[in-house]
This record gives structure tokens, C-alpha cells and sequence, in this order.
């Protein structure tokens, strides 16, 4: 079973992920960046990491990008690297190129699904990651 993390503030977008990742594993839902920086601590913390994170790009309070830059600076600080980093797909209501390079290519997302997001989207990514 998949550790995962649904980082999402619309809760429609919430209930849709929550349906589709329930037969995958278990998972945590937090409305925004700063929540997804403390339940990744935690996760670290007590050595039970996540092994997927789907997170939105944009969000009030903290956006995706910046949540990523900061998960990602936690995984140094704990010498956790390459194949060990926690799967991150960032999503975003935007087809935009701007904001897709900047979270995917100077992020240091894995991936990234444009919304809506069906589960077809999902099990291909999850396949993708070798996660199924």
C-alpha cells in the first residue's frame, strides 16, 4: 500500500482525488503548502514517509511551488536522494508553459497532470512511477 499525500485547497478536487487514490493506499489531505511542509516533517520524523505526493500548484497561504522547494530541501537535510525522493505531481487548472517549467524543471517535481484529473490520468502516472 502507497503512502500519499493530496496537497489541494478546492475540496471538489479533494473529493475526486480522495475516490480515485482510495484503493491505492492510505493517504493525508492538507488545504495548502504550509500543511503539506508539516506533514511531510512529520512523515520524516517518524520514518514513515510518503511515497506519493499530488500537490497543487496553486494555493493560498503557500503555493505548490514553493512547498516543493521546501520538501525537497527537507529531503537533503535528511540525506534522503535520487531513488529514495518522495514522487511528486504537481497539478495545476493552467496548461500554462511558464508555470509547468518552473514547478517541473526548477522545482524538482516528478511529474505534472493538467485538472481535471481523471482516474485514468492518475493509474497511468502511478504505472509510470512503478508504483503499480
Amino acid at each position: 500500500m502507497l503512502k500519499i499525500l493530496i496537497v489541494e485547497d478546492d475540496f471538489v478536487c479533494r473529493q475526486i482525488m480522495k475516490d480515485i487514490l482510495k484503493s491505492f493506499g492510505d493517504f493525508d489531505i492538507v488545504v495548502d503548502g504550509e500543511e503539506a511542509i508539516q506533514a511531510f516533517r512529520l512523515a520524516c520524523e517518524d520514518n514513515t514517509p510518503y511515497d506519493l505526493i499530488f500537490m497543487d500548484i496553486m494555493m493560498p497561504r503557500m503555493d505548490g511551488q514553493e512547498a516543493l522547494r521546501q520538501i525537497r530541501t527537507i529531503e537533503k537535510e535528511n540525506d534522503i536522494r535520487g531513488a529514495k525522493e518522495v514522487k511528486v505531481v504537481m497539478t495545476t487548472a493552467l496548461n500554462d508553459p511558464k508555470t509547468v517549467f518552473e514547478a517541473y524543471y526548477q522545482g524538482g517535481a516528478t511529474s505534472y497532470l493538467v485538472k481535471p484529473l481523471t482516474k485514468d490520468k492518475i493509474v497511468k502516472q502511478l504505472k509510470d512511477f512503478n508504483l503499480l
